[in-house]
């Protein structure tokens, strides 16, 4: 049967008192250890330290030892505020802290400031040695496990409350969004009935009209609604096809040129080998629709709205650019909030879940997307996109 290797770090300058430790563990059949020894509270902090480094990856700290052996009285520290240094530094290690045979009152402190467990020195045998250590792994391991489910239930909570906050936007969102369009139909269907003898022919067709506007508005915002709720539910899949990326902005421009009339003028431009791009035509479809709208409905009549995009070492960068009202500074790190509107688009119609749908369709499509915006200059927002997978 295989012994299970427990690594040990002592702490301790007194030779003698580590020599006694170090005899004990060599006496001890059932089980193998590692020991190491350090003098001082410094080198203890450290030699708990294995960092290492991946690439642009932050420095990240691993465990290297089951149980670390603390004196109380070192050359760098003394007392309970060697107990605190140490667990500040190391938070998870469990610790049994050694005391001299006056120092036991000091040791259950040392308790209550994160230890384990304590050892008077001179009164150390192999049984209570062993004792302490499993206790203190085996107490580490439970206050380790209950400061994760606490930290699984505090993000928990967060995470409800976002949900019930989202669902309170939601609700008011809807009740808002809809009530504009329904009141359009129901006064257009009400002067249709009752006044139909009055209604000359281009006023008929100007309320049909009304009504169509109103049921795309609320069709609109339905498509929105069921994006995020399969995104929320993880059914929002990626699949890429082949694509010519120019044709596609010609269709997409085309379409949001038709919608817009004569209101803005789209200019489009392609440079690079766009004909064999890999890309989800559907997310595609939402990015821009959603960029090339907005960038229509915050920007004055018969301005120019400017589209791009270039293909190179199978990357695709695209970019919108008007020149609207932009976006205050202060909004700026709002924008792919759902529900989240800019102070200065309050009197245009909107829900608050373009940018936010935007942002997640670039991410489903490992892409990038940044925005420039001045207020009362405009705003340019670039969508970076890998086009081969």
């Amino acid at each position: 049967m295989n012994k299970k290797l427990i690594r040990v770090l002592i702490v301790e300058d007194s030779a003698a008192d580590a020599g006694i430790l170090r005899r004990i563990f060599a006496r001890t059949q059932q089980q193998e250890w590692q020991i190491i020894q350090v003098t001082r509270l410094s080198q203890a902090i450290e030699a708990c330290q294995l960092s290492s480094t991946s690439g642009n990856a932050s420095i990240q700290s691993q465990e290297i030892f089951d149980v670390v052996l603390l004196d109380l009285r070192l050359p760098d520290s003394t007392g309970l505020e060697t107990v605190r240094e140490f667990r500040n530094a190391q938070a998870n290690i469990p610790v049994v802290v050694l005391t001299g045979m006056n120092d036991e009152e000091l040791g259950l402190q040392a308790m209550a400031e994160g230890a384990q467990d304590y050892l008077v020195k001179d009164a150390i045998t192999m049984q209570t040695l062993i004792r302490a250590i499993y206790y203190a792994i085996e107490r580490g391991q439970i206050l380790r496990q209950l400061r994760e489910s606490e930290q699984r239930t505090r993000e928990f909570l967060i995470k409800e409350q976002e949900l019930n906050e989202l669902k309170s936007n939601f609700v008011a969102m809807v009740s808002h969004e809809f009530r504009t369009p329904m009141s359009t139909i129901m006064t257009s269907v009400d002067l249709l009935r009752y006044n139909q003898d009055q209604v000359t022919p281009e006023r008929r067709e100007k309320y049909f009209e009304r009504m169509e506007g109103a049921i795309k508005q609320m069709v609109q915002l339905l498509d929105e609604i069921l994006f995020l709720s399969r995104d929320e539910a993880g059914r929002v899949e990626f699949h890429p096809v082949s694509l010519n990326l120019v044709h596609f902005c010609q269709e997409i421009t085309e379409l949001i040129q038709f919608s817009i009339g004569k209101k803005h003028i789209i200019k489009f431009s392609a440079s690079g080998d766009c004909s064999q791009a890999q890309a989800d035509e559907e997310l595609l479809s939402c990015i821009f629709t959603n960029l090339l709208s907005n960038a229509a409905k915050y920007s004055p009549k018969q301005s120019e709205i400017s589209w791009d995009v270039t293909c190179l070492d199978n990357i695709a960068v695209f970019q919108v650019k008007d020149r609207g009202m932009g976006i205050p500074e202060k909004d700026k790190e709002h924008l792919f909030e759902a529900f989240y509107r800019a102070s200065n688009s309050r009197q245009f119609q909107g829900t608050g879940l373009g940018l936010a749908i935007v942002k997640r369709c670039v991410d489903i499509h490992q892409g990038e997307i940044e925005i420039e915006s001045q207020e009362g200059v405009g705003t340019t927002v670039t969508v970076k996109l890998s086009i081969k997978f």
